[in-house]
């Protein structure tokens, strides 16, 4: 089986699986209600403001790693015959612990205060809101990687 980083990391289909996540993340922050989601949707106001484009680049810095992330769940929801944007959603717990480690790593290593202090304050809540996410993130799975 090819990797998810072979068939989505690159050229084209790199840019368009971006333009897909960024438009994930924008959803799912419109979406946040209650006192946590007026904490995500000002955290991720700071985090744009930082400066123009930078939530695209920090996708785009992050994607490689998070497609190595996922290509193991992906590679087991093929071997079990079940779509992948299906397996994501019910492995939602597998998925987000992934993914937060790779944004773990990433934040310690961040240039920006502002960008780490604003991460350590939401770092706490940050898994319910991934596992959250997952129903649109095995959309964009099963879009730009169909099993056929």
């Amino acid at each position: 089986m090819t990797e998810l980083k072979d068939r989505l990391g690159a050229g084209e289909k790199r840019q368009q699986v971006i333009d897909d996540a960024c438009r994930v993340l924008d959803e799912e922050v419109a979406d946040k209600s209650g006192l946590s989601g007026l904490a995500v949707k000002a955290a991720f106001s700071v985090v744009k403001s930082v400066k123009p484009g930078f939530i695209r680049q920090a996708v785009d810095h992050l994607l490689d790693e998070f497609l190595d992330a996922m290509d193991p769940l992906h590679k087991e929801a093929l071997t079990k015959g079940i779509a992948p944007g299906t397996f994501i959603t019910q492995n939602a717990p597998r998925v987000a612990d992934g993914l937060l480690a790779v944004t773990d790593n990433r934040a310690k290593k961040a240039n920006s205060g502002v960008v780490q202090k604003t991460y350590e304050k939401l770092r706490p809540t940050a898994k319910k809101h991934v596992e959250a996410a997952m129903p649109r993130v095995g959309k964009l799975l099963d879009k730009h990687a169909p099993t056929a």
